[in-house]
């Protein structure tokens, strides 16, 4: 079964793009130090990660938000799946994710863009990450979650491309996915 969102890969720097809110990768203390983190503070601003780490620490497994300064998107949803353990827990990064779409949802964001999480330290390899996203995402729409009416997994090279492709496009990792709800 396809997710009943529109999904697109894109390659390039998430910061750029159009969309109601962006989802980046964080750790505990809020501080935008992931690469995708400083890419995102150069274009919105500093008032972005100041807004964020005034809301920490934060446990992983959760998001916050924050308006998005100078960026078109309106907000950042600061995802933190690994926490300074570095410990890869599958279930804590399905966690933050779930947390950040939820935020978006309460919201009523439709359009979101999303970049890798999970993988910032290497705690987790691309497939596994983006079948985290992919179980989220089945999950949500299979309980009648909300879910955005369209999501851009922001990547920056080919690899990541093709993880997020084959896990949240492919026919065969979307059976896999409805099979075992």
């Amino acid at each position: 079964m396809a997710l009943p969102i529109e999904i697109d890969v894109w390659q390039g720097d998430i910061a750029e793009l159009e969309v109601d809110a962006i989802l980046v990768p964080a750790n505990e203390s809020l501080f935008m130090t992931t690469r995708v983190g400083r890419a995102v503070r150069l274009r919105s601003g500093e008032s972005v990660e100041r807004d964020a780490v005034d809301q920490g620490p934060v446990e992983p497994g959760t998001a916050v938000v924050t308006g998005g300064g100078d960026l078109a998107a309106p907000y950042v949803i600061h995802v933190v799946g690994v926490g300074h353990d570095l410990r890869p827990d599958l279930e804590r990064l399905r966690e933050a994710i779930d947390a950040g779409l939820q935020l978006a949802s309460r919201l009523g964001l439709a359009r979101l863009a999303v970049a890798p999480v999970g993988t910032e330290h290497g705690v987790f390899d691309l497939d596994q990450a983006a079948d985290a996203l992919g179980v989220v995402l089945s999950a949500r729409a299979a309980a009648g979650e909300a879910l955005p009416a369209s999501l851009v997994v922001a990547v920056s090279g080919p690899a990541e491309a093709a993880a997020y492709r084959a896990a949240l496009t492919s026919p065969a990792a979307l059976d896999a996915r409805e099979a075992a709800t």
